[in-house]
């Protein structure tokens, strides 16, 4: 397939790459073009804007990171979407968002699926994504193959938004089940025992988690070298918040993890992984 890809980050390049690596042949464009110029040696094209990605493109991908980027893609490649394209945004952003997009984009026959991934840049690399699918069913029906080069678990959950509002609540057990990992070890380690015997013992019954496993062993090395940034966690349990509110539903532990993050970002981990909220921890937790 000609496939135009419109954002090449954490997540985005190792994405980009899996789809060339499954044959297709990829136009990739990034804000920063030094980002995308990695993707040339893997035989993708640079295009010098977003329309010059989506222009003939049978499938276009975006992901960039928060709702007004997502906006401001859109627009830019309008003028060029023609009938029969499909587009398919991965970022994590606005439902309600995405299905003004959908609304807009179908009066001209262009599909547009909301396909919000979890997984981290690991799940990016090795095509292990989860993804979450809202939009029309057809259009989903024809997109599933290429996705899954990307993602072993790929979900249609519904009409344009449902895919972004399965997201937040994956990021809702995410962000919590993160702070309880931070939090068992923080004990084990005050309490003198071995942080990463405690990891391989807890880990193996019922407080086993993706979180556990794969960020215990950083939070215990104190590596905060970023697979998925403090700040984007922070602007998704944003868009959290305000699909509570549109619900009229309280969620008390997305309040607790929302002040540990935004600790984290006080304390200069924006730009860190998201393991970096044990440092937050670190700051509040001692009793005197």
């Amino acid at each position: 397939m000609e496939i135009g890809w419109i954002g090449t980050g954490i997540m985005g390049a190792p994405m980009a790459r899996r789809l060339l690596a499954g044959g297709h042949r990829v136009r990739v464009f990034n804000r920063t073009r030094a980002k995308a110029s990695p993707l040339e040696t893997a035989g993708a094209s640079v295009a010098k804007d977003p329309a010059g990605a989506a222009a003939g493109a049978e499938l276009v991908f975006i992901m960039v990171p928060d709702t007004p980027d997502v906006e401001s893609v859109v627009a830019a490649i309008d003028p060029v979407l023609k009938s029969g394209q499909t587009v398919i945004d991965m970022s994590t952003i606005s439902p309600a968002s995405e299905r003004a997009t959908a609304t807009k984009l179908a009066q001209r026959g262009v599909a547009y699926l909301d396909a919000p991934v979890s997984g981290g840049e690991p799940g990016a690399i090795e095509g292990t994504l989860t993804i979450m699918v809202g939009g029309d069913a057809a259009a989903f029906d024809r997109v599933k193959e290429v996705l899954a080069h990307l993602g072993k678990q790929i979900t249609h959950m519904g009409p344009s938004g449902a895919g972004q509002m399965t997201k937040l609540c994956n990021q809702i057990a995410v962000a919590v089940t993160l702070e309880a990992a931070a939090e068992a070890l923080k004990l084990a380690s005050a309490a003198g025992l071995d942080p990463s015997r405690v990891l391989e013992a807890i880990g193996a019954g019922a407080a086993a988690s993706w979180q556990l496993k794969g960020l215990g062993p950083k939070i215990i090395a104190r590596d905060w070298r970023p697979g998925f940034f403090i700040k984007l966690i922070r602007k998704d349990l944003r868009l959290v918040a305000e699909a509570a509110r549109e619900v009229q539903i309280a969620l008390p532990g997305l309040a607790l993890v929302t002040s540990m993050f935004n600790t984290a970002a006080a304390l200069g981990h924006d730009l860190d992984g998201t393991q970096a909220v044990a440092a937050a921890l670190d700051s509040v937790s001692s009793v005197k």
